[in-house]
């Protein structure tokens, strides 16, 4: 996964905000999704980030892989990342 070309992002003490720059919206993401996104633009994949967040934050396992999916889902349905 990668940002799409139109798309600027600033890390905050809060998260994460994103800039699609030809819509002009904003996005603020919380530590939590940061977090994914930060992964997923590393190159893990979306099961390894999901194991992480179950082991860090003591959560079901398909919960976090719930989690991560509907964030995924969610940076492309607002056409701020592209496939890889």
């Amino acid at each position: 996964m990668r940002l799409h070309s139109d798309v600027s992002m600033t890390d905050t003490d809060d998260g994460t905000v994103l800039l699609h720059q030809r819509t002009g919206r904003y996005w603020q993401l919380n530590p939590t999704g940061s977090r994914v996104l930060h992964q997923l633009l590393a190159g893990d994949t979306p099961e390894t980030v999901a194991a992480g967040l179950a082991a860090s934050y003591g959560l079901d396992p398909q919960r976090a892989a719930d989690d991560v999916g509907a964030v995924i889902g969610q940076l492309r349905a607002a056409d701020l990342t592209v496939a890889s």
